[in-house]
């Protein structure tokens, strides 16, 4: 099992921490991918503009001091939809210039794209999505049906084998795990 004693974000102030920038490479690159996606860009510069965002990260992380009062993801759509722009100026036909060029450029509904509620559901998703297979089938299983499907603890556990106390840990130990592994990117 991988256990997340410091906050992700902290580990990530050392480029050294493989392990740390691998978990935030496959929570975050789906969600950037529709944030570009959703900014106009297409094709295969999806793909370079979220390098381009890792880039940024990479330089600009080992600086970062989180502050509770600050969003990261602020921050983070910040820098995606600064590298879109970029592309899109970029990519824009050498006849347009000026006012004509930027307008060219799509602008993403910011609202809709930044929606914190589809924000702390993608992160949260991919989250459970990534450290599944950190748990035994049972102790997912059990987490699974009490948490997302709401179901009793006293039913589950009977479905499952468990004792009711197996049930209660194994949700505490899932969910203890998310805390950690979520800790200031759901501020």
């Amino acid at each position: 099992m991988h256990t997340t004693s410091v906050s992700l974000l902290e580990r990530l102030r050392f480029p050294a921490d493989q392990a740390a920038w691998e978990r935030f490479v496959k929570l975050y690159t789906p969600l950037l991918c529709h944030w570009v996606r959703r900014s106009g860009v297409r094709g295969q510069d999806v793909a370079d503009v979220v390098q381009d965002v890792f880039t940024v990260l990479v330089r600009k992380l080992p600086a970062f001091r989180y502050d509770p009062h600050r969003r990261f993801r602020a921050w983070l759509w910040t820098v995606t939809h600064n590298k879109c722009r970029e592309r899109l100026r970029r990519a824009a036909p050498a006849a347009l210039t000026g006012e004509a060029a930027f307008s060219e450029c799509a602008r993403p509904d910011e609202v809709s794209v930044f929606d914190e509620a589809e924000y702390r559901h993608y992160v949260m998703k991919r989250a459970l999505q990534l450290m599944q297979a950190d748990f035994q089938p049972s102790t997912w299983k059990a987490f699974w049906a009490c948490v997302v499907e709401e179901r009793p603890t006293p039913e589950v556990a009977v479905e499952l084998g468990l004792s009711i106390d197996a049930v209660y840990a194994a949700k505490s130990r899932v969910l203890r795990r998310l805390r950690q592994e979520l800790d200031s990117l759901l501020d």
